[in-house]
């Protein structure tokens, strides 16, 4: 299931069949996740497990797949975790396999506010979002699951603001910067699944750019994505507007994921 609501939920096994499921967690672009255990009876000895996970896996893959480590996962089985499990972003994920008929557990579900959004995933690719890297360095990304309309609204990344008299002088958007060579830049693509580092990039851009592209561009991919790669000397930004890619227009969007490759 997935669910974007805050609450209690359990889950009590209907069988003793080893089936493996999800409860897919999200909320909005500028919150995390807390979960607490109440309870938990799951049995180890029959192969009763129940994972939380900080982001989401779906057909092997892991999103956000740029900052994926053994921290973000952790397993139970017999005990409860004793400590609230927050995620690092607005997803998160409780998967289960619990082969014992009337066992099972519960959860308390909560939103927190996440000052420093780095990683976003969207449900229904409508809005204007801000992605930064707070001067660090490392992958920021939003990920639309859905193929979506972008338009870049502003744009400063691998740039030091530079002031002549009252007046910021701007590069524009550069493009096509990882061939440039330069650290810092705006990766725009698609993916066939949640692992955004094996996206399809169809524009790198990077400059300073306080003007609205004058195009949208059109991405006809399973998932969006936007990756911001950041070498941590620079303040980097992008706002960006998401809206639904319709059907009529696929076939005249900028990138359609996987047709390379036929």
């Amino acid at each position: 299931m997935v669910t974007s609501e805050e609450g209690e939920l359990f889950f009590k096994s209907p069988s003793n069949e080893p089936v493996v499921c999800g409860i897919y967690m999200i909320a909005e672009p500028d919150k995390r996740i807390q979960v607490t255990f109440n309870y938990l009876d799951v049995p180890c000895d029959n192969g009763g497990l129940v994972a939380w996970i900080d982001g989401w896996e779906l057909s092997g893959q892991v999103w956000p797949a740029d900052s994926w480590d053994d921290e973000r996962v952790v397993e139970s089985c017999d005990r409860r975790p004793q400590h609230k499990l927050v995620s690092r972003q607005n997803a998160a994920l409780v998967q289960y396999r619990v082969p014992a008929k009337g066992k099972g557990f519960a959860v308390t579900i909560r939103h927190l506010k996440n000052s420093k959004p780095c990683n976003i995933m969207l449900f229904g690719a409508e809005g204007v979002y801000t992605l930064r890297n707070h001067g660090e360095t490392g992958n920021c990304s939003v990920i639309a699951i859905s193929p979506s309309v972008v338009r870049v609204l502003d744009l400063n990344v691998g740039q030091t603001v530079k002031k002549s008299g009252i007046l910021y002088l701007e590069t524009g958007t550069l493009h096509r910067c990882t061939k440039r060579g330069l650290a810092d830049y705006v990766d725009i693509g698609g993916a066939s699944g949640l692992d955004h580092t094996r996206m399809e990039v169809f524009d790198s851009m990077c400059g300073l750019d306080s003007n609205e592209a004058r195009r949208s561009i059109l991405i006809a991919c399973e998932d969006t994505v936007v990756r911001l790669v950041s070498s941590g000397k620079f303040q980097n930004s992008v706002t960006l507007a998401f809206a639904p890619l319709s059907v009529e227009n696929i076939e005249d969007a900028d990138l359609i994921c996987g047709f390379n490759e036929v």
